[in-house]
């Protein structure tokens, strides 16, 4: 069975649930790491109102027993504490009363999915569209990648996540190890090991702020501890550097991703940018570098995954941008849903667990087992068979 999830809610319902199938028994789960991935998923210099209203916690309401999984599908909730303030507009059941009631968004936002939903699935209600396209969703997709990640680390593995740039304003590359990485990153309010583009960081987002503007960034995601051959080089979609692509654009607001120097090798000659082999005794085959990000051939190396990905500004602005009513055709201003002037420290712990969920997807592909005793006894064959090539 391949690992896999799904995730149901919307922004100011009840609460977001996902289920998980095919997850080995006997995983022993830190129910505290859980609900400090889902808290550190709301800090962030830059983050808006909402995150003073939700503090999130994952409840597990299936597939565990007494702390270790069963094996069974795992569900998962995390419960929206604005519900409170929208069990009229958001009710399941019919309500009495029109517009103004229901709050109907009928004027789309640029840079949302209202319009181009609300086409789709022939919706005269844009609230309809944002509700669930809404970043809030993300809460579930990181409870979920929360589980991947104590999954991964059963076996050895660690990810960390950090900001490389906020508009324009770079941050030195930080030459840490990944747990002192973790570490620093955790205690800044943007998430970099530079305290000097850190200061440089705030101010400009205090600045969007203050001019009711967004701005975006980039990401890099790190994932140490793997062994060389998850993923495939034999069909397209078991290539997992290309699946954890699709996996990071997947989060909203993301509009591309890089593995390794990423574009910097169009911009190179093939000598700067190919890791040479090496072997020694103690190591094995092992890389000279790692300008690839940790793959070959859609397949890991050996050497730590490095991935980044760039998110857009967020495109809600509280000094709105042109729309049309899609009932009168009438131009307006775009309609101002709760926003951050920057979620990019944010984004960042989304993306690592998105990627998480990947390489744990991929992991048990390759090891696979009904229990954490079965999949380590296979990794344990395999690490044995890579030592003896």
């Amino acid at each position: 069975m391949s690992l896999r999830y799904l995730t149901a809610g919307e922004t100011h319902g009840p609460q977001l649930t996902a289920i998980i199938e095919g997850l080995p028994s006997n995983l022993e789960l830190d129910f505290e790491a859980l609900n400090f991935q889902l808290q550190r998923r709301q800090k962030g210099h830059g983050r808006g109102r909402r995150m003073q209203i939700e503090t999130d916690t994952a409840q597990i309401v299936g597939g565990v027993r007494h702390g270790r999984t069963t094996g069974a599908p795992v569900a998962v909730i995390v419960e929206n504490k604005d519900w409170k303030h929208w069990t009229s507009v958001m009710n399941v059941e019919p309500v009495e009363g029109g517009d103004e009631t229901k709050r109907r968004v009928f004027r789309p936002r640029p840079g949302h999915a209202d319009l181009n939903g609300g086409l789709k699935y022939n919706l005269r209600d844009l609230r309809n569209v944002l509700e669930r396209s809404s970043a809030r969703e993300t809460a579930a997709r990181v409870a979920v990648g929360a589980i991947a990640r104590q999954l991964l680390g059963r076996f050895g593995v660690k990810v960390a996540g950090h900001v490389v740039s906020i508009g324009g304003i770079e941050a030195a590359a930080p030459n840490l190890p990944i747990d002192e990485l973790i570490a620093v990153t955790e205690e800044s309010p943007v998430r970099v090991a530079d305290k000097e583009a850190e200061q440089k960081m705030t101010e400009l987002i205090d600045q969007m702020k203050k001019d009711g503007d967004t701005i975006g960034g980039v990401v890099e995601c790190i994932v140490s501890g793997l062994p060389v051959g998850l993923g495939s080089h034999v069909q397209w979609d078991r290539k997992l550097d290309g699946r954890i692509a699709q996996a990071v654009v997947s989060i909203n607001a993301f509009k591309g991703v890089e593995v390794g120097i990423g574009f910097e090798a169009a911009r190179i000659p093939g000598s700067q940018v190919h890791d040479e082999i090496l072997y020694s005794e103690e190591k094995g085959f092992y890389r000279g570098s790692n300008r690839a990000g940790g793959f070959e051939g859609g397949m890991t190396t050996g050497e730590p995954i490095v991935v980044r990905g760039v998110m857009k500004p967020i495109p809600t602005l509280y000094k709105p941008l042109a729309s049309v009513d899609i009932d009168t055709k009438e131009a307006f201003t775009a309609q101002v849903e709760r926003s951050d002037a920057c979620a990019v420290p944010a984004a960042s712990v989304v993306m690592e667990h998105v990627v998480a969920w990947e390489v744990a997807k991929a992991f048990l592909e390759k090891f696979g087992g009904d229990s954490v005793e079965e999949i380590q006894a296979n990794l344990d064959n395999y690490l044995k068979q890579v030592e003896a090539y």
